[in-house]
């Protein structure tokens, strides 16, 4: 099925709660930041109705990709991260650009950073980053039966490695802590048993939704 990349749809409806549910009173714009644009809005307590000012930090939606070669590999990346200061291992991702649907924004963004298309491609979802300050989600993507078509092709921003793992190595590497991204690991826990005690490569990869059915799209 075809997702929907309109926030209140992803979301689900949902009915506020009247003692919960603060009412914006007034949205006044701050600085446009490279990812971000900020806002900062007058928000009034549901009970005490006290108005205070909140920081939001709008942005367009986000994509991950778990990506996983025709040899039953995943497709993972390795790239500086600069609020960390250190070299993260990830799953691919970026922004869904003007005029993009999150598919297409997600097979972009694997074919920019590790040179792998083609194949077939499930929705698995999306979640919200971190929504006490954030805005907009991000959406997760399974692309299976992927063919390396060409080199990577990099931004002048960008420095990224591609490293192929077998999904059981990918499982430890998440236990062991050597995957802290969060978006990533959520996007991967859709999809490997990140967190049940590790049986064998075979057992692990078995694990993995490969098949051609409807539920699918090229």
């Amino acid at each position: 099925m075809e997702p929907t990349d309109s926030n209140d749809e992803a979301r689900g409806a949902a009915t506020p709660d009247e003692t919960l549910h603060w009412q914006r009173l007034e949205r006044r714009a701050g600085p446009r930041l490279p990812l971000f644009t900020v806002f900062f809005d007058a928000m009034q307590h549901p009970t005490s109705k006290q108005v205070l000012d909140r920081l939001v930090l709008s942005s367009v939606d986000w994509v991950n990709v778990v990506a996983v070669d025709r040899q039953g590999r995943l497709v993972m990346v390795r790239q500086h991260r600069f609020g960390t200061g250190s070299v993260t291992l990830e799953t691919p991702g970026g922004m869904v650009d003007q005029g993009e649907s999150s598919q297409q924004a997600a097979a972009r963004e694997l074919r920019e950073e590790t040179g792998y298309g083609q194949g077939s491609w499930r929705y698995l979802g999306a979640v919200e980053p971190n929504p006490a300050l954030h805005d907009h989600l991000c959406h997760h993507w399974l692309a299976t039966d992927l063919v390396r078509e060409a080199e990577p092709d990099l931004g002048e921003g960008e420095a990224i490695e591609v490293v192929l793992m077998d999904p059981a190595d990918v499982c430890a590497a998440a236990q062991q802590g050597a995957i802290r991204h969060a978006l990533a690991l959520s996007a991967l826990a859709r999809v490997l048993p990140l967190w049940r005690p590790l049986g064998g490569a075979e057992e692990v990869a078995s694990t993995l939704p490969i098949d051609s059915s409807a539920e699918w799209s090229r």
